[in-house]
């Protein structure tokens, strides 16, 4: 069942002081099935970053439309954004963006109480998440008193309280040390193997080779893609790195 429709995707930005323009995105095309783990890969300015805010409502397109259970983004007023976006998608950052003024408990529950959910639905779903991220002991903690790998598996109990129908992750391992990094990635095998769908920008080809599927953007479009299959970690990093050196190269 495909949960995301991505169908001729551009973006393009003028200068505000001249009629200068830049295109980010040149028509991107690609669809993910519910239960799929997908990361997207590409130099710096390549697009990523534009396509995933895009993706989120954060930005809008210039032309093509974005469906998510066949919700066209686009379409959603401003005044409902937020919900749909709080409602139907979980979010993992770079840098945590977690509240230093909150504990644990309260950062993963916000998303929540802005949702208004009951005391005892909350409590239930923060046990269940909590247990299976191995964060129970450090709920009532605040974050500047816990690790970076630990503030991130806060960030993906956040992000997974909702229920949310996808989990768009940029680059949620860039701030982490190798052994949390490691930790992170198999929690993200972890609750993908649950069925929870995952789209993942990343410049590290170790993260990306926990995905079952990498798209590759150059220019603005997808320039290429691999599965994963039956492929192990290794085989797959192996791929990918071949794919980069040929995408670095400039090859067709």
């Amino acid at each position: 069942m495909k949960i995301l429709e991505v169908n001729d995707l551009k973006k393009v930005y003028t200068s505000r002081f001249s009629q200068n323009t830049t295109s980010a995105l040149n028509g991107i095309n690609f669809t993910i099935e519910e239960g799929e783990f997908v990361a997207i890969m590409g130099e710096s300015g390549s697009g990523k970053t534009t396509l995933l805010n895009i993706l989120s409502g954060i930005d809008t397109a210039t032309s093509g439309k974005v469906l998510l259970d066949s919700h066209d983004i686009s379409k959603i007023k401003e005044k409902e954004l937020t919900e749909f976006r709080r409602d139907h998608l979980g979010f993992v950052f770079q840098e945590f963006n977690l509240l230093d003024t909150f504990s644990n408990r309260d950062n993963i529950l916000l998303p929540l109480v802005l949702s208004q959910k009951s005391i005892e639905e909350m409590e239930k779903r923060l046990k269940k998440v909590a247990a299976e991220l191995g964060i129970t002991s450090l709920l009532h903690k605040y974050p500047f008193e816990i690790s970076g790998g630990q503030r991130q598996r806060v960030a993906v109990a956040r992000a997974l309280i909702n229920h949310p129908r996808i989990i768009l992750a940029d680059e949620p391992t860039g701030a982490l040390d190798s052994k949390s990094s490691d930790e992170l990635l198999n929690v993200f095998d972890l609750i993908n193997k649950n069925n929870q769908t995952i789209l993942m920008v990343t410049h590290s080809t170790k993260a990306a080779s926990y995905a079952s599927r990498v798209l590759f953007i150059k220019d603005g479009k997808i320039f290429h893609q691999i599965y994963k299959a039956d492929d192990s970690n290794e085989k797959m990093f192996a791929k990918i790195s071949d794919t980069l050196t040929m995408l670095t190269k400039g090859a067709d």
